[in-house]
């Protein structure tokens, strides 16, 4: 396995991040997208602080403890390495969970392809026209592939958005709702509302997210908000 340090930290337990699992995190350094409601900045900007062996070394000291390790980050597909670290944890026999901006269909493709996943959480940043405002890169095509890759998967995927009323409307929503619709997805549509409690990269303003409290239900898609 390559050497290179690309893991910034360790959650060792989580109850929240991999529906229904217990569960520890791998935070992957860098990220190539720029939220400005990203609450990792350390993360995106920082290098790999644990080498491989370590992380493995934790990750098999959890055997018998946790279901599950979710990789997140940052944004952990944009690492050659990261197939095989998964692989390594699969031989551990623990369930994978991958959080991504969907910027890496072909990352994406190659884990389901080789049965190293269990579970996706997909960032769904915005339609098009508020991408690059949002992430500083045109990458919604990116998206778009990995959509339709888990689509026509068996793997579970959820797909969620971080909401703050500078960028978000409910129109606007509304909009994401439909194109989600139209592209055949019929599971939950998470909104998690923007952390006020953290330095952010793009210091925005505190956001209460109080015009996101009455629940949505539309068509095919429960829509369910986190973090209020």
């Amino acid at each position: 396995m390559n050497s290179k340090n690309i893991i910034y930290d360790i959650t060792p337990f989580t109850a929240l991040d991999y529906p229904d699992k217990l569960a520890c995190i791998l935070w992957f350094a860098g990220c190539n997208m720029r939220c400005s409601y990203c609450y990792n900045p350390e993360i995106v900007h920082g290098k790999g602080n644990l080498t491989n062996k370590q992380v493995l070394k934790f990750v098999r000291s959890r055997n018998l403890l946790l279901d599950g390790v979710v990789f997140s980050g940052g944004e952990c597909t944009i690492h050659k390495e990261l197939p095989d670290i998964v692989y390594e944890v699969k031989k551990c026999g623990f369930l994978v969970k991958i959080d991504t901006n969907g910027s890496n269909p072909d990352c994406l493709q190659l884990l389901i392809d080789n049965q190293l996943i269990d579970y996706v959480a997909l960032d769904f940043k915005a339609l098009p026209d508020k991408t690059y405002k949002i992430t500083q890169r045109n990458l919604f095509s990116k998206f778009a592939e990995s959509l339709a890759i888990l689509q026509n998967s068996s793997i579970p995927f959820e797909v969620r958005t971080t909401v703050h009323s500078q960028f978000f409307s409910r129109p606007y929503i509304n909009k994401m709702v439909n194109f989600l619709e139209t592209a055949g997805y019929t599971g939950i549509y998470y909104l998690q509302n923007f952390r006020n409690d953290c330095n952010t990269l793009g210091n925005l303003i505190n956001d209460n997210g109080k015009y996101l409290i009455n629940n949505f239900i539309q068509y095919n898609i429960h829509i369910e908000i986190r973090n209020l």
